[in-house]
């Protein structure tokens, strides 16, 4: 089997390679310098040159803030540079997997999103990823849509890290408690990612680690594990931060469909945690 996968010089795109590797499957990388995906042609010369059996699309526009400022590139490569993509694999009868985002809901209420949920977004990153699952679901037969949230991983920045640095360079941190999701690995991501796209299971998927806790909750367990208990961590409103982009209180994601087609659902998001500052080499 043959894998085409998209931003891989990102968190993801990093370890989903590394996973096809060590699992003996034919990795094909490109990030931005081998294959634009805001140019159709350079999409269709390159997945076509690869002829690949899958394509696993992990590249995106993900500067949340940003967006608002500049819709159009944030629109050119979340909803242009995906149909460019799904057209391709249209022609070429491929599967393709696209990594999407819990942003594509209203992040209202408690109860956990299902896949096949209302998607009405509440700010522009959201909107461009909506656009960009329905130009997949028009154009590609054989679709993952794999919507993800909270993700931290080796290669690229994160909250993590974020906290850690902070901790060291103030002692004390706030950090807002209202907004409820599952922190993700992408190490443990991709593997569930290998795990589906070798297989015809299609249609819409939720996956995070196992487990809810607020971002407060998840600076107060990172100080923990990190052998930093001294750093203060102050709860603190969403409103303490005015951001340009709103974000969703509610970041709950069924996973459900995951086990109903025989998928291993990932390991605590404590667990993910510690392996992943073992990994990072971030304990004190």
């Amino acid at each position: 089997m043959r894998v085409l996968v998209t931003g891989v010089k990102g968190q993801l795109g990093h370890d989903v390679m590394n996973e096809l590797a060590k699992r003996g499957i034919e990795g094909i990388g490109v990030d931005v310098d081998e294959m634009d995906i805001t140019d159709a042609a350079a999409c269709q010369r390159v997945i076509t040159e690869a002829n690949p059996d899958a394509v696993i699309h992990c590249a995106a526009y993900t500067a949340v803030d940003a967006a608002e400022e500049d819709e159009a590139l944030c629109r050119r490569v979340n909803a242009d540079g995906t149909e460019n993509i799904a057209r391709v694999c249209q022609e070429l009868d491929c599967k393709m997997m696209y990594i999407s985002t819990d942003y594509v809901f209203n992040g209202q209420g408690t109860r956990p999103w299902e896949p096949d949920d209302k998607r009405e977004p509440l700010n522009t990153y959201g909107q461009t990823k909506y656009e960009g699952e329905l130009a997949v679901e028009k154009y590609v037969k054989k679709f993952f849509l794999v919507r993800i949230a909270w993700v931290f991983g080796i290669n690229g920045k994160n909250f993590i890290q974020t906290m850690i640095r902070l901790g060291k360079e103030r002692g004390a941190v706030s950090v807002v408690n209202d907004q409820i999701g599952s922190p993700t690995y992408t190490y443990d991501l991709a593997r569930l990612l290998v795990d589906m796209i070798v297989t015809e299971k299609y249609g819409r998927y939720h996956a995070t680690n196992e487990g809810l806790c607020s971002w407060y909750e998840f600076a107060c367990e990172i100080f923990r594990q990190a052998g930093m208990e001294q750093v203060k961590v102050t709860p603190v409103d969403s409103t303490a931060f005015p951001v340009k982009a709103t974000r969703p209180k509610n970041s709950r994601m069924s996973k459900e469909k995951l086990t109903e087609n025989g998928f291993e659902r990932l390991p605590s998001w404590q667990d993910a945690l510690g392996r992943y500052l073992d990994e990072a080499g971030l304990r004190s």
